[in-house]
Order: structure tokens, then C-alpha cells, then sequence
């Protein structure tokens, strides 16, 4: 009987699972405490050591992209989570941020992002325009608009939508667009898109992503499965067509359809 394979699996570009931190991924994580300890530093939590050591604990998890360990380290995650929980802000845990939604882990907001980055057309080119389903507080958008050349965010809820451009506006970030609507349909008028990536998981992927999905573009979306259990699922988009390759089990809200 052929044996399952672990996970998490892996993706030719997205690097092996270390059983440890290997030598490139602590120099990786050196070189992101650089960019963490440039900025400027918080008050309280948010000082330069605590995203450094979030970091660090990413580089030990297996990302070993040094874009997405600099974004990372990067994007002050306490900004984006309510003052009750700001002391949970670096933590690797998803939190609460209204509306039943929540913002991801650290470590799998980075792992998708690392996926995304292994695309035969990231790969070739860099990461060009890209689609976020699910915007919620706005911190993913944050940290993707530091990996592609162009973001556009859709959110469903008008509250959330609201929220996450009273988060993103200290930023300043010219290349992320945030819009207001129904994320199940995408966004036509900015296909084809080099990725996507949605923050909640259905029983099927829209089509309209697939259709809006650039060629040598990769889809990342958590999915469930007739069992319920939910997967990542990573779909490449070839001039032959497409090809789904599933990964670990993920949690991530239900995607739903509608604004409200």
C-alpha cells in the first residue's frame, strides 16, 4: 500500500521541509532582523527583538524565502489586531478581528506567500499584479504588497472593507487597491492575474478565478474536501491546462458569496 506522504507537502520551488533551521534559513532570518531592526521601533510589544524573534521562529518552520521573511519582518502585525489583543499580535496564532473573521497565523500568511512566489511565472519575472480574496484587517494585503508589483484586495463586508483601509492608510502603499464587493467573482476588470489567493476556504474553487488566472500563474486557496476536513490547494495554470496539487490541512473561515 503506497504510503500518504507527510505534511507539510511540498512544491518544486517552495523549498524542503527541514526536520531543523538549515544554515541558509538562519542567515535568511539574520538578514530579515536587518530589515526589522531599520525600522522604526514601536512601543511596548512592538519592538524590533519580537518581530525579529517572529521571524526567526518562520525561518525555523521551513520559509526560506527571503522576500517573504523581509515582508514579514516588515509589516507590524500589531497594527492590525485590537488593542485587547495586541499582546497576542506576534504570537503564531490567528485572532479574532470582528465580523466572525480572523487574521491568519504569521506562519501561514508566510507559507502562502512562499507559495505564491514559487510559480513558474513568479519564478521567471517576479510577482506582477495579484488578487486577495478576503482583505479582513488587512494585514496580508500589507505583506503581499511587499512581494508583488501590484495588489488588488477584495472584502465582502463593508465593515471589514472599512476597517482594513483605516489600518492600510499609514502605509501609504500605492501599488494595493482595495475594493468593496464579492470575492467568489473576482475582479475582471485587473485579469489576468499573476496569483491569487483567497483567505477562505469553499467546496469548489469559482471558476471565475480560474478563468481570471494568468497563464504561468499559481491559485492558492484553502479548500474542504468531502470529509469537511479543509486542504491547501495550489492550482497552476499551463498552456495545457490546470494542475491542482493538494497540501496540508489548513482552518480558514467559510468562503461565502454576497456583500454585506
Amino acid at each position: 500500500m503506497q504510503r500518504r506522504p507527510g505534511f507539510p507537502a511540498r512544491l518544486p520551488g517552495s523549498g524542503p521541509a527541514p526536520a531543523h533551521t538549515p544554515p541558509k534559513a538562519l542567515a535568511l532570518a539574520q538578514s530579515a532582523r536587518k530589515v526589522v531592526a531599520a525600522s522604526p521601533a514601536g512601543v511596548g510589544l512592538d519592538s524590533a527583538a519580537v518581530r525579529a524573534r517572529m521571524v526567526q521562529k518562520l525561518a525555523a518552520g521551513g520559509i526560506t524565502s527571503a522576500a517573504v521573511l523581509q515582508a514579514m519582518g516588515a509589516v507590524e502585525r500589531h497594527r492590525f489586531v485590537d488593542s485587547a489583543l495586541v499582546n497576542q499580535a506576534y504570537e503564531d496564532t490567528s485572532l479574532p478581528i470582528g465580523l466572525g473573521q480572523t487574521i491568519s497565523k504569521p506562519n501561514v500568511v508566510a507559507r502562502m506567500c512562499e507559495l505564491l512566489l514559487g510559480a513558474e511565472g513568479a519564478r521567471a519575472q517576479g510577482l506582477g499584479r495579484i488578487l486577495e480574496i478576503g482583505t479582513g484587517c488587512g494585514y496580508q494585503a500589507a505583506v503581499l504588497s511587499r512581494l508583488a508589483r501590484e495588489v488588488y484586495s477584495v472584502e465582502r463586508l463593508r465593515g471589514l472593507h472599512e476597517k482594513a483601509r483605516d489600518n492600510l492608510r499609514p502605509f501609504r502603499l500605492a501599488n494595493l487597491h482595495l475594493l468593496f464587493g464579492d470575492g467568489m467573482l473576482g475582479y475582471a476588470k485587473g485579469a489576468p492575474y499573476a496569483a491569487i489567493i483567497a483567505a477562505a476556504g469553499g467546496d469548489a474553487v469559482p471558476q471565475a478565478w480560474c478563468d481570471q488566472l494568468a497563464v504561468g500563474g499559481r491559485l492558492v486557496a484553502p479548500m474542504a474536501l468531502s470529509g469537511g476536513q479543509q486542504m491547501l490547494l495550489v492550482i497552476d495554470k499551463t498552456p495545457h491546462g490546470l494542475k491542482q496539487s493538494v497540501l496540508e490541512p489548513v482552518h480558514f473561515v467559510p468562503l461565502k458569496s454576497g456583500i454585506a
